[in-house]
């Protein structure tokens, strides 16, 4: 080839480069005249050429095909044409008279040549049309494409141009910063246009040789390119950080692949496991070229997809989800162990022990050798146990959480296959979000029961997400957290979370106090890993029918972010705690999660205690205490996490608590189950009848609108202003999330003396048995009550607090002849309320006002003459002094006493201009 042709080559090849548009490669050239001339006549030289060519060989196939006919009539054995023998070279002699086009099929006019700004509106405007007509294969399936809501965006060519070029400088860029990774195919784009199927489904397009090379370099260029917003790349840090652990995978977010790569986004979810088949390749190449090393610690790399747009629930899975990339949620009910499953199986040929393989396993069916390539036998064949490959299999359970079931249905759960690292990434009782692809295969016993060919369903897991129990359940913002915080500066925080715990439920102040506390709850302690100490509150509600007991554990399963509920009737032990069945697919034994273990980090509901039967309330002792729930069968030994508070209602022995008898008479229960219940709560229906109509008659009259905090505050009998439900239900996330209060300087001696005398009045009177769990309990009160107000260490009132709880719940399980006695006794111990303490401080300063008036007018009578039976209509004190007093106390908020009802009530007034508080008589 002569030198003009090779420059014709260059030019030629310069002009239909696929690796740039066109308007990139000639923007600056067409600057420049010369250059201009110069290609536009190596351009005509190289057309004239290949025109002449063509015509050369049109004749020497028209001669060709003649020759082949002529000789076809001498030799009617032979058909075809002759490409080899003598008389080839007479295929490329030129025929002119056949060298003849039809006229109406030739386009003759003349058209002016486009110029840059032309050609790329014309561009711009087909792509529009292509996008109108639906010429690009059809959009993802609803909720998983980002741009759903959003106008798309017109692609206007001077944004083309900009984006171009600064792709192309970010890659010299990488590739100067990135070396060790440089690659020829990596800028080479196999297609131009990606998005364009050309009629096929995306499924049998990604799997073509030519798409698949694109989307393998595409996603390489994806992983190393891609930066946050202070330009540090995400996934080299991510893959740095996976070496460094030993891991086989990392988390590619979707908003960002769909962000960067979209049309890589739009496809995946349509043709998942062939995306992930091409994902995995390109990040295994990835992480060989930063660390070549690395593959005789990992075998395979995986790329994990996490945050997909669209959460579906188990139940809402149907036949638009099969074989797409879905992301649902539930709890774990039962796992199995982690077995070896064929990746890549060889087989040894038994007749001439030739290894045949390797047959790449699927997830639906076994892969088998036809016949051997050796000796051509149909077998017997045997697998290669040394050459083939294995790799983790483990099938988990996933159910709906147990509070997000609607009324009168039965909790859906569905299978998930966890292959590689993700086995044993999470156990039963677990929380998570699954993301994976949603399969199905042939179940023959389906078939059997129902008469006709139906599939079994299961998720081929690539990405599994623990949820962190509480955090899961509802998102806090920074709002949220202002908010927050301005409560907790409220003196009166922990009356009003108390006031607020069932607003519509009457009374009954003790009790909520206690529920408020096992909400909340105490801290955890595990010294040394050696003894691990419960932190949650257990409580025990027993009383009269008709006393609020299930609407309490009702309401509680509405504001508790994580709660199981249950009942003593419809509740076994196995349903408590786990139970162990076979698995009817691997036949192996299971591990099932009952409720205990399902309210892990939450609280366990347990209605109609009472109706339990012995056996199963004994099997939750251990729950109870070390808040684990040891197995030991069918060669199964396993311990499972119970950690949960266990607040249980239960109705005395005869239908009504008798209060001339012991607690212990009152219910059927063990002295080591009663012992295991921090607060017991025996109560009985005390509400007056003028005061509990009056209260039906405001919940009837406000039912519609029981939400509103105006009407919350009616029905209520206090003067306290009750907590919105939803900020009370973040108040306790915030507090159980960030708040660890620890024990400071607090009275040892006083606990110790408390718990001497609590046992042996246990003693004298043959009530609940006191051991030395209660002092525990008294420490996990003292914790939560310090929660409750955001603090981080245990102050004196805390434990105050705890102590009066305590010793509440020990003299209401007293006989009514000894409880006034029992008051008494333990009276040094109560601690009063702020809120009385400083009515009591405003009677007595008010008392010495009176006193001190009198005295006054005594003296002036009797110098006088007069009487001193003059009545007094009012009094009136200083405001600092009573303040000054109150900061004795250690009570430094009294904004929200002078605005009180209550302190109205009373007839007293405080006029801030005088800095006085007055009362009226």
């Amino acid at each position: 080839m002569d030198s003009s042709s090779q420059n014709t080559d260059n030019i030629l090849d310069r002009l239909v480069s696929p690796d740039r548009p066109f308007q990139e490669q000639t923007e600056d050239e067409l600057m420049d005249g010369e250059y201009h001339d110069e290609v536009e006549r190596l351009f005509n030289d190289a057309t004239s050429e290949i025109d002449d060519s063509s015509q050369q060989q049109q004749s020497r196939r028209i001669v060709r095909d003649g020759n082949v006919r002529n000789q076809g009539d001498d030799d009617d054995e032979e058909s075809g044409e002759e490409l080899f023998g003598n008389d080839f070279e007479r295929d490329y002699l030129p025929r002119p008279e056949l060298d003849v086009y039809e006229r109406d099929q030739l386009d003759d006019a003349s058209y002016s040549e486009l110029s840059a700004d032309d050609r790329r509106a014309a561009e711009a405007e087909l792509r529009q049309r292509d996008k109108i007509e639906g010429r690009i294969a059809g959009r993802m399936r609803r909720g998983l494409d980002i741009y759903d809501d959003e106008s798309e965006i017109t692609e206007t060519a001077d944004a083309e141009l900009e984006s171009a070029k600064k792709k192309k400088r970010f890659s010299r860029r990488t590739a100067e910063i990135f070396g060790e990774l440089e690659d020829e195919d990596r800028m080479v784009e196999s297609i131009e246009n990606l998005e364009d199927t050309r009629g096929l489904s995306v499924r049998d397009w990604v799997v073509q040789m030519a798409p698949k090379r694109e989307i393998f370099n595409r996603f390489k260029e994806f992983l190393i390119n891609t930066c946050d917003e202070r330009n540090r790349f995400i996934y080299r840090d991510k893959i740095k950080s996976m070496v460094e652990d030993n891991r086989q995978s990392f988390e590619v977010e979707y908003h960002i692949l769909a962000a960067k790569e979209q049309i890589l986004a739009y496809f995946l979810p349509d043709a998942p496991l062939e995306m992930f088949e091409i994902f995995n390749a390109a990040a295994k190449d990835i992480v060989l070229k930063m660390y070549p090393a690395y593959s005789r610690i990992a075998k395979e790399i995986y790329a994990r997809i996490s945050h997909l747009p669209l959460l579906e629930d188990i139940r809402s899975l149907r036949q638009l989800h099969l074989n797409q990339l879905v992301r649902t949620h539930g709890v774990i009910t039962s796992a199995t162990s982690i077995l070896p499953q064929l990746s890549i199986a060889k087989y040894d040929c038994l007749k001439c022990h030739y290894v045949l393989g390797p047959f790449i396993q699927t997830q639906l069916s076994e892969t088998r050798p036809g016949s051997c390539p050796e000796c051509q036998s149909n077998g017997p064949f045997s697998l290669n146990m040394e050459e083939t490959i294995y790799q983790n299999y483990q099938r988990i359970t996933i159910q709906e959480a147990p509070g997000k079931v609607s009324a009168g249905r039965i909790p859906r759960s569905k299978d998930v296959i966890l292959l590689g690292d993700l086995c044993d990434s999470c156990r039963p009782g677990d929380e998570v979000e699954v993301t994976g692809v949603y399969s199905n295969s042939y179940d023959g016993s389906l078939n059997i029961a129902n008469g006709f060919p139906v599939f079994s369903t299961v998720i081929l897991g690539n990405h599994v997400l623990r949820k962190d129990n509480w955090a899961a359940a509802i998102s806090i913002t920074d709002d949220d957290v202002v908010d927050i915080l301005k409560l907790s500066k409220d003196y009166r925080i922990a009356d009003r979370i108390i006031a607020s715990m069932g607003p519509s439920i009457y009374g009954h102040k003790k009790v909520k106090r206690a529920l408020a506390l096992a909400l909340f709850g105490g801290e955890s302690k595990n010294p040394g890993d050696k003894h691990r100490i419960r932190g949650d509150i257990n409580v025990l509600l027993c009383g009269d029918p008709g006393t609020a007991k299930s609407q309490f554990l009702k309401y509680l399963s509405k504001i508790a972010p994580r709660a199981v509920f249950t009942t003593g009737q419809g509740a076994s032990a196995v349903g408590l705690t786990a139970s162990v069945h076979k698995s009817p697919l691997t036949r192996e034994w299971t591990l099932e999660a009952g409720a205990l273990v399902l309210a892990d980090r939450g609280v366990c509901l347990i209605d109609e205690f009472d109706k339990m039967s012995d056996q199963d309330r004994t099997s939750i002792h251990e729950a109870m205490e070390q808040q684990s729930i040891s197995i030991s069968k069918a060669g199964i030994v396993a311990s499972l996490q119970a950690r949960c508070s266990v607040i249980a209602a239960s109705n005395p022995n005869g239908g009504r608590y008798d209060v001339g008898l012991t607690f212990a008479q009152n219910v059927d229960l063990t002295e080591p189950i009663i012992s295991r219940f921090d607060i017991i709560c025996p109560y009985r229906q005390k509400i007056k009848d003028a005061n509990l109509q009056d209260q039906i008659a405001n919940l009837e009259e406000n039912l519609e609108q029981m939400t509103s905090q105006e009407q919350m505050n009616e029905v209520t009998s206090s003067d306290l202003e009750l907590i919105p439900q939803d900020l009370l239900r973040k108040y306790i996330i915030y507090a159980r999330q960030r708040i660890h209060p620890r024990l400071a300087k607090i009275d040892k001696d006083k606990i110790t003396r408390l718990y001497s005398e609590l046992r042996r009045e246990s003693m004298l009177t043959g009530s609940i048995p006191i051991t030395v769990r209660h002092i525990e309990s008294i420490i996990r009160c003292a914790e939560a009550h310090a929660r409750m107000h955001l603090r981080d260490a245990v102050g004196e009132n805390d434990v105050n607090i705890a102590i009066q709880t305590i010793i509440d719940s020990f003299i209401e399980t007293q006989k009514y002849s000894v409880q006034k006695t029992m008051m008494k006794t333990f009276s040094r111990y109560f601690s009063r309320s702020n809120t009385e303490l400083l009515f009591t401080l405003l009677r007595q300063m008010m008392h010495e006002e009176i006193v001190l008036r009198r005295n006054r007018s005594h003296r002036n009578d009797h110098n006088m003459g007069g009487d001193d039976d003059d009545f007094i209509e009012k009094v009136e004190i200083s405001e600092p002094e009573f303040a000054k007093r109150a900061r004795q106390l250690e009570i430094y908020h009294l904004k929200n006493l002078y605005e009180s009802r209550s302190f109205t009530m009373q007839n007293y007034h405080y006029d801030p201009s005088r800095k006085v508080i007055v009362q009226k008589f």
